[in-house]
């Protein structure tokens, strides 16, 4: 697929820029422009202007400029080609076909994405009907407010191996099976996969419904059940609730991770719109990427039991290899025996806001990690690290001096970031894109020679996994 400047020039003239921004932004006419309080930063004057004739934006607070893309995706949190198609479709323009095996793959994931926008419209209907009740009951004793439940277009599935299959008889079964919505077990009839289950629609960054979570409804397992993989839905790729906490991460330069989507909806529930959570799985490297686009330091915020803990060990130790200036994750516990429903049911947003001012930072979560313990257990006390890094960007790690292994280690270097030799002819190479006091088998530092560290040219002190 080829963008042309002349096309994309043609899409922005179509797009009238005080109608984009007004959806979301109270604006007033000032002479020939419009003005507003910035989206991008807190303030009280109006410093946002927009300028239909020239189709741009910009704010003298913040500096924050940009035109109807840039909008989509600085304030929606969209890709690129996300915002140029949605912009695209608004103006009654057509996309440039890209190659035909990829027009293929579009056709084939269109129709899917009409097979599960269908279930949600569906679910829904059955959810505000009479056979709905113990369900709006079960919500109204969590409490979810009709609000929220319409919000996040809560539904469900009825008690039936065959009633959404008859629903949707419209598509051809092999569809429903392929979108998840239908099982298929050898050469038996396919049935459904979800019943009984109060249903929640999975959105991409888009809002575009792509696959259900399902909360059973009594007795049963498994409690919760999300649908399967499909050419719409990969759960390593998918965070719940992203469409709408990536605007609100924006005003609020913070987006929460939290393990399941009623702790997400919960928070919603209590004004806390900028969390997310993974969908039944450890978060994964795509994930963490994800949350990095967003802010620079997630807050993860898991259930007080073992479960949570060990979840929060997990991450940490799948964000150590992928770490890089700037960017880190902060951990906040929460009390045992506690989930954030939990917590801002009983102490409200001003609670849940305590817990998360005393997030502790990665490097402290990764060096209180068994398996770290473990591997400094049998280490000189003296070369243990007493304090974690500052996660600044420093200058060179300090020479080291054989009196300087009794002490406490120096601060290292930035984020984790490098561990640099003393030789003049290698003082720029960089050793490891972790910190040096929290060695993993990805730090390329823990493979200098004896010999080097014998002559000093990495401190001890910095890397007490050196001292075994």
């Amino acid at each position: 697929m080829t963008l042309t400047p002349q096309w994309l020039d043609e899409l922005r003239a179509r797009i009238t820029l005080s109608t984009l921004i007004g959806r979301t932004v109270k604006i007033t006419r000032a002479g020939r422009e419009y003005k507003a309080c910035c989206p991008f930063h807190n303030e009280k004057t109006p410093s946002f202007t927009i300028n239909d004739e020239k189709g741009f934006y910009h704010c003298f607070g913040c500096s924050a400029h940009g035109d109807a893309i840039r909008w989509m995706t600085d304030q929606r949190g969209l890709s690129f080609m996300d915002a140029v198609k949605e912009l695209a479709a608004e103006a009654g323009m057509d996309v440039p076909a890209p190659d035909p095996r990829a027009a293929k793959k579009a056709e084939e994931q269109a129709s899917l994405r009409d097979v599960v926008q269908g279930a949600a419209d569906w679910f829904a209907q059955q959810l505000e009907s009479t056979n709905g009740a113990p369900a709006r009951d079960y919500l109204a004793r969590r409490g979810i407010s009709d609000a929220t439940r319409r919000a996040f277009a809560f539904g469900l599935a009825p008690d039936s191996r065959s009633a959404l299959k008859e629903a949707l008889k419209k598509f051809p079964p092999a569809m429903l099976v392929e979108s998840g919505m239908l099982i298929a077990v050898d050469d038996k009839e396919p049935y459904d996969r979800f019943r009984g289950r109060l249903m929640i629609p999975i959105r991409d960054a888009r809002g575009r419904v792509i696959a259900f979570g399902g909360r059973i409804l009594g007795d049963g397992e498994p409690k919760y059940l999300n649908s399967p993989d499909t050419p719409l839905f990969d759960k390593g790729r998918t965070l719940f609730n992203l469409d709408k906490a990536s605007p609100a991460s924006r005003q609020t330069n913070r987006v929460i991770v939290v393990e399941g989507y009623m702790d997400v909806i919960a928070l919603a529930e209590a004004g806390i719109a900028d969390a997310v959570a993974p969908l039944g799985t450890a978060l994964t490297e795509n994930q963490l990427g994800m949350l990095w686009r967003m802010v620079p330091v997630p807050l993860l915020c898991f259930d007080g039991d073992n479960a949570g803990q060990k979840a929060a060990m997990r991450a940490a130790t799948r964000a150590l290899p992928l770490l890089r200036p700037g960017f880190s994750l902060a951990f906040a516990t929460l009390p045992a025996g506690q989930d954030p429903d939990d917590l801002v049911r009983a102490k409200g947003a001003a609670g849940f806001a305590a817990i998360l001012d005393e997030a502790q930072p990665l490097v402290e979560v990764a060096g209180a990690c068994p398996g770290r313990r473990r591997h400094h257990a049998g280490a000189d006390a003296a070369s243990r690290p007493t304090r974690a890094c500052n996660l600044r960007p420093t200058r060179r790690v300090p020479s080291a001096r054989p009196e300087s292994r009794r002490r406490s280690p120096r601060r290292c270097s930035a984020d984790c970031s490098a561990i640099r030799r003393r030789s003049p002819a290698m003082k720029r190479r960089s050793y490891g894109s972790l910190c040096p006091i929290l060695p993993t088998p990805n730090c390329s530092a823990q493979y200098l020679t004896a010999r080097q560290r014998k002559k000093g040219l990495i401190p001890r002190g910095c890397l007490p996994y050196w001292s075994q």
